[in-house]
Formats: C-alpha cells, sequence, structure tokens
C-alpha cells in the first residue's frame, strides 16, 4: 500500500452520501474517510492495530462507491484491504483460512467435489425436508444464512462440459478467451453458457482453458495477498499462451480482480498484458451492438437493472448493459433508484456481518420493488445469490437472471436458449 494514497483524501465529505455502511449508521469511523483517516493513524505511528481497529475496517463492504464519487480518486475500500492484507502478512493465515485459501479454491476439481454432497442434498429432496421443518434453526447462524442463498444447482459444472474450443458461428470475426468463474460454474452455469453463446453468435471463437483457476477475488476478501499473486502468476501464464483479442468475464468480481493482475504483479509484464485484455461481457457486446441488434426477437417483460458494485465502481461500466437491454424490441426498461448502490453482498460480508448486511439489502429490495419490474437483471454471481434469496422470500414474482439469460432468451425468440455443444463425458 502507498502512503501517498492516504494522503490524498482532502476529507471533503463527498462520498459520505455514496457509503452503504454510513448510510445507516452516520459513524465517521464506518465511513470511507474515516477508515483512511485509521489507516492514516496506524502508518504515522499514532494508533495501534488492535481487535477495535480490526472491527471498524472490516466493516467497509469494500463496495468502491467511495471511489466514484471521490474527486481525488482516492479508493478507501481498496486501502483497507491492502492494509489488511499486511496485517494478514505479519500473523500468518489460520488453519481454517490455509484449508480454504489454499487448498480448496485454488483447485476446481476439489471445488467440483465440494458441491457434489450439496447436489445431493437437494437432489433427494432433503432441503426441503430440513427447510420446511426448520431444522436450520439448530444449527449456528452462518451455516443457516449459507444454506438460505443456496439455489438450484447445475447437474454438472460448467467447466466439466463446455468445449474448450467453441467454434464461431458463420464467419469468423476474431477469437477470445473466456475466464470461467468458479461460481458461475458450478451455480449460474446456463448464464455463461449463454455468454459464450453471444459470443459465438457474433463470430468469435472462444477458448476456455480448462486448466484456469480462480480469479484470486477469495483470497484478496480474506487478505491472502500471497495466494492471490500465485493465482494470478498461474493464469497470467496459462492464457498468454494463445493469441487473443480479448480475454471476456460474464463474473462482475472476476473481472475487477483480473483487471488489477497488473497492480498486484508489477515486476511481470505480462500480467499488465492480460489485464488490458480483459473485458467484461458487456463491454464485448456493446461494441457488436448493431449486429446484436438485428438478431434480437421481441420479449414483453418489465426489467430493472442493478449496477453490481465490481461492474459499476471497480469497472466504471456503466452504459454498455444499459444500451444491450434497450436493444431487446418490447423490453419495458426502467431506471432503478441508487442503481449503483451495494446489496450487501460483499463477497462473504452477508455472512460475515449479517446485520449490517441486512440493512443495506432492505434498501435495494425497496427501490427494485419502486419500479414494479417484473425482473431483475444484473451480472456479479454474489449480487444474484443476495437477491435472488430476498426476492424470492419477499416478493416472489419479480425474478432475478444475469445479462446474458436475457439477451440469450431473446436471441432465441423468447425461449430456453439453445445449448451449446457439450462434450461427452465417459
Amino acid at each position: 500500500m502507498e502512503y501517498v494514497d492516504l494522503l490524498n483524501c482532502m476529507r471533503c465529505g463527498m462520498c459520505l452520501p455514496h457509503c452503504p455502511t454510513y448510510k445507516e449508521t452516520f459513524l465517521e469511523t464506518a465511513s470511507p474517510r474515516g477508515r483512511v483517516a485509521l489507516v492514516r493513524k496506524v502508518q504515522d505511528g499514532e494508533l495501534e492495530v488492535n481487535e477495535q481497529l480490526l472491527e471498524y475496517l472490516t466493516l467497509c463492504l469494500d463496495c468502491q462507491a467511495c471511489l466514484s464519487a471521490c474527486p481525488c480518486g482516492v479508493n478507501a475500500g481498496e486501502l483497507v484491504a491492502e492494509f489488511k492484507c499486511e496485517e494478514k502478512g505479519k500473523g500468518g493465515l489460520s488453519f481454517m483460512e490455509e484449508l480454504v485459501l489454499r487448498k480448496l479454491v485454488p483447485h476446481p476439481e476439489r471445488l467440483e467435489r465440494a458441491m457434489i454432497p450439496l447436489r445431493l442434498y437437494q437432489k433427494t429432496g432433503l432441503q426441503k425436508l430440513v427447510r420446511s421443518l426448520g431444522l436450520l434453526k439448530m444449527f449456528p447462524p452462518a451455516l443457516g444464512r449459507m444454506e438460505g442463498l443456496l439455489p438450484r444447482l447445475p447437474a454438472k459444472p460448467l467447466r466439466k462440459t463446455l468445449l474448450e474450443v467453441t467454434p464461431a458461428k458463420g464467419e469468423e470475426k476474431g477469437t477470445v478467451g473466456f475466464f470461467l468463474g468458479c461460481v458461475m460454474s458450478l451455480i449460474f452455469s446456463e448464464a455463461s453458457h449463454a455468454t459464450v453463446e453471444l459470443l459465438s453468435s457474433l463470430g468469435y471463437r472462444v477458448i476456455t482453458p480448462k486448466a484456469q483457476k480462480c480469479c484470486g477475488a477469495p483470497n484478496m476478501l480474506g487478505s491472502d495477498l500471497k495466494g492471490l499473486q500465485e493465482l494470478a502468476t498461474f493464469n497470467v501464464e496459462l492464457f498468454s499462451g494463445y493469441d487473443l483479442e480479448f480475454i471476456v468475464t460474464d463474473c462482475g468480481g472476476c473481472g475487477a480482480e483480473l483487471k488489477k493482475y497488473g497492480h498486484h504483479l508489477p515486476e511481470n509484464g505480462a500480467a499488465g498484458s492480460f489485464s488490458n485484455k480483459v473485458r467484461d461481457i458487456s463491454e464485448v457486446l456493446a461494441l457488436h451492438a448493431d449486429d446484436l441488434k438485428g438478431k434480437l426477437k421481441p420479449l414483453s417483460r418489465r426489467v430493472t437493472w442493478h449496477d453490481s458494485c465490481h461492474i459499476a465502481h471497480a469497472q466504471g461500466i456503466r452504459w454498455q448493459p444499459r444500451t444491450l437491454l434497450n436493444l431487446i424490441p418490447g423490453l419495458d426498461v426502467r431506471e432503478l433508484n441508487e442503481a449503483d448502490a451495494c446489496c450487501g453482498s460483499g463477497g462473504t460480508y452477508n455472512i460475515a456481518q449479517p446485520e449490517m448486511s441486512d440493512l443495506v439489502l432492505q434498501r435495494k429490495v425497496n427501490n427494485i420493488l419502486a419500479t414494479g419490474a417484473e425482473y431483475l437483471v444484473t451480472a456479479n454471481p454474489g449480487c444474484l445469490l443476495q437477491l435472488k434469496k430476498a426476492l424470492s422470500e419477499t416478493t416472489p414474482r419479480v425474478k432475478v437472471l444475469h445479462l446474458t439469460e436475457l439477451l440469450s432468451e431473446s436471441l432465441a425468440a423468447g425461449l430456453r436458449p439453445v445449448s451449446l455443444r457439450l462434450k461427452t463425458e465417459g
């Protein structure tokens, strides 16, 4: 962390109305400038690191709304995250952190095997029984919240079924790499199927390297900088072996982390080149708006768009998703009040900080319902999980979709997206 970044904060207060935790507490220690001031005092030797300090800093959602609002470009969330990484580096990871962040997350096969019991839990009807009898009340609250977020899982992870090379449909216009996020592959495989289908329909040959690993976002959340750097190094080397126009992702969290590889690996020139090629799927599709418009068929629906923090604030992507939605004939697109306000997911924040997460979430849900939309569209798995659960409990009529799912339905004339060719497993 660069000390000069701490000095850039003018304490002007322009970030305050945009910070979700400050809006709920009105506490200076729960504001971006307050967090920057605390970290600066530690760096100046005026304050010691203790549990109370870490509690104040941990309340940060790292939504980076402060970055969008700051006239000096100070990213308080990123500064807090890097400070926590430095502190974690002094003491090392706990046994559980080592197990999850080093032994599980970097290994796609292990992640996939870890999902098998959950798939059986759903298929056998045990989940329905557990929920109907309220048995989760007997377990720790964090476990109950995690189970409550679990949507219907796909039959198989997408990494297992998607072809490594998906040919372009029609005349080939170029080759792109597809970075398949862990959660997208394991939970939201239909959305990523749709992503590859859309790219293929526009003439792109899509390469999805099966050896790719997690982007490293969980390691950053867990303040494990070394683990993040190891994953970044591996992915950079892997994708550098292909001649790619872009590296496309449909996961907002992955995209935000992948675009920072050059920052995390400053001595690795290939990392900077890698990050410069990373594009969110909406950025690529928006380049071909005219071609796409001719392919999309009418959908008569009322929809609203939620700006994921990782997309709007971390990557500065705002107009592209809205442009794509407005390409669909018949779609009634309604602007969401505070569209770029956090939904309270924040990776594992909704598990670690349930009270604050629920307060932030309720504000978002109220704004969604005020639009009268039938569908909420977004493009980050954390938001999808958080908002699917919240809306299914309060207003089941409002469905939650990934942007590419909606576009693919329009592409298929309002029917279910045509499945991509799948690799037959022996």
